[in-house]
């Protein structure tokens, strides 16, 4: 299967669940300003009019974009890893979290941070009005290692968006001191680590070709 991915962005849950499940994969690298794939020049929004990662193609030549979608079929596509779900309640809660991280926090409360073009008050609005689901998700993590009784997709997910606050400095990850014991811990985790290793080192590169092209 082909994932395109751009470093340390929300596609980097992907490789996580990936690496998880000792899965193959091609890795395509997507420029974010030129929306090229810098692994053979081509143009990504050929495969993904939106040009938005992660995109994967799967063997037979499917073209699945969304992260939660994405997250849950690497899930199924590796039973034995328990990176997803049962049918019933369980998977239920899976898809819960999974649309909590994408909605409330990835974009709902750092996508707008991230944004540099964002006024500041813009940014302190997001910040009052959204600053709540960290409580929340710090409340819910009182006592448990994972998003459910494993880890699975929704943790390799939500590793992925809190690694965000070292670019957002007013999300001080110590103000929630559940959220950051579990940042913490799971960064520990060889998929995790690995995953973050390799992509922060692409980062520089890309930040280096932005500073090159200013």
């Amino acid at each position: 299967m082909d994932v395109y991915f751009s470093p340390l962005a929300c596609s980097m849950a992907t490789r996580v669940a990936l690496y998880e499940a000792g899965a193959d994969a091609t890795y395509l690298e997507v420029d974010p300003p030129t929306k090229k794939v810098l692994n053979d020049g081509t143009d990504f929004r050929t495969v993904n009019p939106l040009g938005l990662v992660p995109t994967l193609r799967t063997d037979d030549g499917v073209v699945l974009t969304e992260n939660a979608a994405i997250l849950q079929y690497v899930a199924d596509r590796a039973p034995q890893s328990i990176l997803g779900a049962a049918a019933g309640i369980d998977r239920t809660r899976l898809h819960q979290w999974l649309c909590f991280i994408g909605t409330e926090l990835h974009k709902g409360l750092f996508v707008p941070m991230l944004d540099r073009k964002a006024p500041q008050e813009v940014k302190a609005y997001v910040l009052e009005r959204n600053l709540s689901r960290l409580d929340y998700l710090d409340n819910y993590l009182a006592g448990r290692d994972f998003l459910l009784d494993h880890f699975s997709v929704a943790d390799a997910y939500l590793v992925t968006v809190i690694n965000w606050t070292m670019a957002t400095p007013p999300i001080e990850l110590a103000k929630w001191p559940n959220v950051k014991a579990y940042y913490e811990r799971l960064r520990q985790r060889p998929s995790v680590a690995k995953a973050i290793a390799e992509e922060f080192e692409l980062y520089k590169a890309e930040q280096a070709r932005k500073q090159a092209a200013a």
